[in-house]
């Protein structure tokens, strides 16, 4: 895809707030005609610029989530396989290229320690991961 509009920008920003939004908020929101958003959107979604639309859930539900980072040491000439590996399982919800001793940061998440220990066991397995450190998220300060 070419380059994003001023229109594609303001309707992103929109999406991170309220990705349930319907297309005649965003046109009022955006001071477009509805035919116009749903055009955007769909050449948005054509060409993977969205990906997914997800949810944030309130922490207070109480869903008792086990969240995590993991850096991961990757053999240079297999990034591309392994990030593809780590793109497939639904505990990572966000995937990081970094630079220093590691190649990779993983976010995390299982809703119980024999799904994250299992999570663990499947990212160990992946041909041209040499080294991983996974810290588990006890409290958030902010």
């Amino acid at each position: 895809m070419s380059e994003l509009t001023i229109t594609d920008r303001k309707l992103l920003a929109l999406l991170r707030q309220n990705a349930r939004a319907s297309v005649t908020t965003i046109a009022q929101e955006l001071g477009l005609s509805r035919a116009t958003v749903q055009t955007s959107l769909e050449r948005l979604l054509n060409s993977n610029v969205i990906q997914r639309f997800t949810i944030d859930v309130d922490a207070s539900v109480g869903l008792d989530l086990i969240k995590a980072v993991m850096t991961i040491e990757v053999q240079g000439n297999l990034t591309s396989s392994v990030v593809k590996a780590l793109k497939r399982m639904p505990e990572i919800v966000s995937l990081h290229s970094t630079n220093g001793a590691w190649d990779l940061v993983a976010q995390i998440e299982t809703s119980s320690l024999p799904e994250f220990d299992e999570l663990l066991r499947r990212t160990r397995e992946i041909s041209g991961i040499l080294n991983s450190e996974t810290s588990i998220l006890l409290n958030t300060a902010k």
